[in-house]
């Protein structure tokens, strides 16, 4: 194989993650071929990039603690970032405060879905950190193929889970068809016994649920934020863009979990979920810490609220240019 087709190749020269990234862990537009750069997609990938180093500030949604070594490099290059994550963290902070104070309760919800909030009371009667929660986020999408391969691992791994399933996540499957599929009795079965499948839930009390033991994601940035406040370790399986950097960093660099990268095979997920269950003290020892670290940012005084108060000053102190030819 060519040197250049080797996607385990180390990739040693992104300041801050020197030892940590392979080819294979680039988003796509890092591996294109000179040819392909033409793509509309990455011509405006290119021009977004190339406009950073212009603006007056960049906001990001991370905490000093878990980014440290990235976010120093950074500053190298964009002296001025905000980090003020994790924001749904922050937002449940600072309302809470407010609360406090007001002696009001305004409750939050960013769901882009309709929860089915019965998943919580099937949650109430499983046995503690027994449950693997699994959702591949709000956009991706799968083949009947790999439905039929997720489902037969999680099965066969003997693990209880809880599978968030939208209506319009399988390519070739419109709503409704699911009784076409053709799925094996045993498989069937072993979904009664231990399995609940829901179009979608209310994935922040899902995460914090003492019945949830771990979390099979497509490791988008929100779901990894969501799962490391709550201390829950991972099995990342991811489908592009920054998902193939951040699993990496689940597994590689946090070590809270497990990068199920360019896999999709029953045998692998069987074992996956199983290895992420029977090795959750030594994952959850690395996720609690890091949840701690994300909960002291947020709170009254930490980096990312500190971070939110200067950016709100910066922004009302900012000086505006003012058009000078005639136009409002």
């Amino acid at each position: 194989m060519d040197v250049g087709d080797d996607l385990d190749e180390p990739v040693t020269n992104i300041p801050g993650t020197e030892t940590s990234l392979r080819r294979r862990d680039l988003p796509g537009i890092c591996r294109a071929q000179a040819q392909e750069m033409s793509d509309p997609y990455n011509q405006i990938v290119l021009r977004e990039c190339r406009k950073l180093p212009n603006a007056q500030g960049h906001i990001f949604n991370t905490f000093d603690e878990l980014e440290g070594p990235l976010l120093y490099h950074l500053h190298s290059l964009f002296p001025n970032l905000y980090t003020i994550g994790p924001l749904h963290s922050h937002l449940k902070t600072r309302l809470r405060l407010a609360q406090l104070e007001l002696g009001s309760h305004s409750p939050t919800n960013s769901s882009l879905w309709l929860e089915d909030r019965s998943c919580l009371a099937w949650l109430d009667g499983q046995p503690s950190k027994s449950v693997v929660f699994v959702s591949t986020g709000s956009i991706c999408v799968m083949t009947i193929e790999q439905l039929m391969e997720f489902w037969h691992g999680l099965v066969n791994s003997g693990v209880r889970f809880l599978w968030v399933r939208r209506s319009d996540s399988v390519v070739g499957l419109a709503d409704g068809d699911e009784g076409r599929l053709e799925v094996p009795e045993e498989v069937l079965e072993g979904t009664k016994q231990r399995g609940f499948i829901v179009p979608w839930v209310p994935q922040e009390e899902v995460l914090a649920h003492r019945a949830v033991g771990g979390f099979l994601t497509h490791s988008g940035w929100n779901s990894t934020l969501e799962s490391i406040v709550e201390g829950v370790p991972m099995v990342c399986w991811p489908v592009g863009i920054d998902q193939l950097v951040i699993s990496r960093f689940v597994g590689e660099v946090w070590r809270i979990g497990i990068d199920m990268k360019d896999k999709c095979d029953r045998v692998i997920i069987e074992a996956m979920v199983r290895g992420l269950i029977e090795r959750r003290d030594e994952f959850s020892t690395n996720a609690i810490l890091l949840s701690k670290a994300a909960h002291e940012a947020v709170a009254e005084g930490g980096s990312s609220w500190c971070a939110l108060d200067r950016l709100i000053e910066d922004i009302k102190f900012m000086r505006l240019q003012v058009p000078t030819d005639g136009r409002s």
